[in-house]
C-alpha cells in the first residue's frame, strides 16, 4: 500500500474542511498571531490544536485534556469483537508537544467569556482570544428510570473516551456463563455515532459466537428506525440468528425501559415486556460535555453553532465542535469533528492574520464491522445553506452487496483511522492506508436516511 501522507487522508476523508499548507500560504495565514485555548483532545479538539500550531507556528497554542493517553471510542467496537487489540486505540500528544503545542493535562471547570479565561481543577488560569471547547458528551443516566453513574459501573454503557468502561464491558461478557443472556438497550437520537450502538451489537454477537455460542444478546431500541437499518438487519439474520432478539419500536410497541431492577437484574419496557439478564449494557440519552454548560454555549441540553464556522451562536469568541454541537444534517462522528475542527481553525487563522477564509466544506463517513471483512458504509457532503449544513452526495451501503465490496470497505476503514490518528496527534501512521473504495458501488441514500448519517 501507497504511504499515508497528509494529502492521502484527504483524499480519504473527501477534502472535506482541510485545509492545505498552499491553501493557506496564498494569503500568508501563517502570520496569525495571538493566543488560542482548546478543550478536549479528541477528534475536534486534538485535529483543531494540530491544525492551528502547524499553519501558524507563531500562534500560542494550547491544549487541555483530562487524559494524558486518549483511548478513541471509534473503533473500540471492534476491540469488543477481537478485530484490534485495546492497546491500539490509546494514543498520546507527544506529537502535538513537538510541534508547540502547550499540552496541559488538567480538567477544565469553568469559563469566563467577559474576561476571557478558562480555569482548572488545579487552579490554573489561561487567558484566550479564542476558545475551541470540544467536550464530547456527557450521559442523561436519568432517562433510563432505575439507571445511574453509580449503576453504570456494574452495567456500563462504555459508550464515552473511557478505557475503563469499555474494560467493564468486557469483564462483564466474559463473566457470564455460557447460556446466559446479555441484555442491551439503545439509546433515543440525537446521541453520538448514529450507527455505534448496532456496531457494538454485531461486535457483542460475533463474541458470544465465537465464545459463548449457546448465549444469546436481547435488543431493546426506544426508536422506530436507526441507521444503515436495511444492511445490519440482513446482518443480525445472517450471522447471528438465532442469538440476536432485536426488539425496535413500533406504533403498537414501545421498548423504551421504563424500569430497571438491578438487584434482580430484569429490564421493563413501555409496552410490558420483560427481559432478564445475566450481564447488560445500557446506552443512556445523552448532552453535550460539562464544560458547555459552565461555559453558557448550550441550548438545552445542545450546543448551537454559526454553521460556516462553527463559532458558538450564544457566546462570543468561543467554537463548539463535534458531538456536543447542534449540527442539524450533520451526525455526530469521529469524522464530523475533524472536519469541523479544520473550518473553525481556518476561520481563526483568517481571522488573526487578517485575511480571507476559505467556504467551508464538510463531510461525513462511518464504517461499521458486522462480521469478519463484511463493513458498511454511509456518509455524505454538507455545506451551510440557509443557516443549516445542507447534506449533499450521500451514500449508503445496500441489502446484497459483493463481499468484495465489503472487504473493500474494511481496509478503507482501516485506512481512515491511521489518517484521522495521525491528523489529530500529529503522529506517523502505524500502517499505511487503504485505497479508498469508489463511492459508486454505493447507492445513493434517500434523502431523510441522510439526516441520520453517522
Amino acid at each position: 500500500m501507497a504511504k499515508l501522507t497528509r494529502r492521502t487522508f484527504g483524499k480519504l476523508a473527501g477534502g472535506a474542511g482541510l485545509i492545505t499548507a498552499s491553501g493557506l500560504n496564498t494569503f500568508a495565514i501563517a502570520q496569525a498571531v495571538g493566543k488560542v485555548v482548546i478543550v478536549g483532545g479528541g477528534a475536534g479538539g486534538a485535529t483543531a490544536a494540530h491544525t492551528l500550531k502547524r499553519e501558524a507556528p507563531a500562534l500560542d497554542v494550547t491544549l487541555i485534556e483530562t487524559r494524558s493517553t486518549y483511548a478513541t471510542s471509534f473503533f473500540s467496537n471492534l476491540a469488543i469483537g477481537g478485530f484490534r487489540t485495546w492497546d491500539s486505540l490509546n494514543h498520546n500528544y507527544d506529537g502535538l508537544r513537538r510541534l508547540g503545542v502547550k499540552v496541559v493535562i488538567d480538567t477544565a471547570t469553568s469559563v469566563d467569556p467577559i474576561k476571557r479565561t478558562v480555569t482548572t481543577g488545579a487552579g490554573r488560569i489561561f487567558n484566550y482570544d479564542k476558545l475551541i471547547l470540544s467536550p464530547g458528551i456527557d450521559m442523561k443516566y436519568d432517562s433510563v428510570p432505575g439507571y445511574s453513574r453509580e449503576v453504570s459501573n456494574t452495567i456500563p454503557h462504555a459508550y464515552q473516551t473511557s478505557a475503563m468502561g469499555k474494560q467493564q464491558l468486557m469483564s462483564a461478557l466474559s463473566g457470564m456463563a455460557d447460556g446466559g443472556t446479555f441484555a442491551m438497550v439503545m439509546p433515543n437520537n440525537p446521541y453520538r455515532c448514529p450507527p455505534g450502538p448496532y456496531e457494538r451489537a454485531c461486535m457483542i454477537a460475533h463474541y458470544l459466537k465465537t465464545k459463548k455460542p449457546k448465549s444469546r444478546l436481547v435488543i431493546l431500541d426506544p426508536k422506530k428506525a436507526f441507521s444503515k437499518q436495511p444492511v445490519f438487519m440482513e446482518a443480525f439474520d445472517k450471522y447471528y440468528k438465532g442469538i440476536v432478539e432485536m426488539n425496535l419500536s413500533t406504533d403498537i410497541d414501545d421498548f423504551s425501559v421504563t424500569a430497571l431492577d438491578v438487584k434482580g437484574k430484569e429490564l421493563t419496557t413501555k409496552s410490558g415486556k420483560k427481559v432478564k439478564f445475566n450481564a447488560a449494557s445500557i446506552i443512556p440519552q445523552q448532552k453535550a460535555g460539562e464544560i458547555a454548560f459552565k461555559a453558557g454555549v448550550n441550548e438545552g441540553d445542545w450546543c448551537p453553532v454559526n454553521p460556516e464556522t462553527f463559532a458558538a451562536k450564544k457566546v462570543e469568541n468561543i467554537y463548539v465542535l463535534g458531538d456536543a454541537t447542534i449540527a442539524a444534517e450533520m451526525p455526530k462522528s469521529a469524522f464530523s469533528a475533524n472536519s469541523q475542527a479544520k473550518v473553525a481553525a481556518g476561520d481563526i487563522l483568517a481571522i488573526m492574520a487578517k485575511k480571507e477564509k476559505f467556504p467551508a466544506r464538510f463531510r461525513n463517513t462511518c464504517w461499521s464491522l458486522m462480521a469478519p471483512d463484511d463493513c458498511v458504509k454511509v456518509g455524505a457532503n454538507y455545506a451551510p445553506k440557509d443557516g443549516k449544513l445542507d447534506p449533499s452526495g450521500g451514500f449508503v451501503s445496500q441489502k446484497g452487496e459483493d463481499a468484495g465490496i465489503r472487504k473493500q470497505n474494511y481496509a478503507e476503514a482501516i485506512g481512515w483511522y491511521e489518517g484521522i490518528t495521525a491528523d489529530m496527534f500529529a503522529n506517523k501512521p502505524a500502517t499505511a492506508p487503504a485505497k479508498a473504495a469508489p463511492a459508486a458501488p454505493a447507492k445513493a441514500a434517500p434523502a431523510v436516511p441522510a439526516k441520520k448519517a453517522g
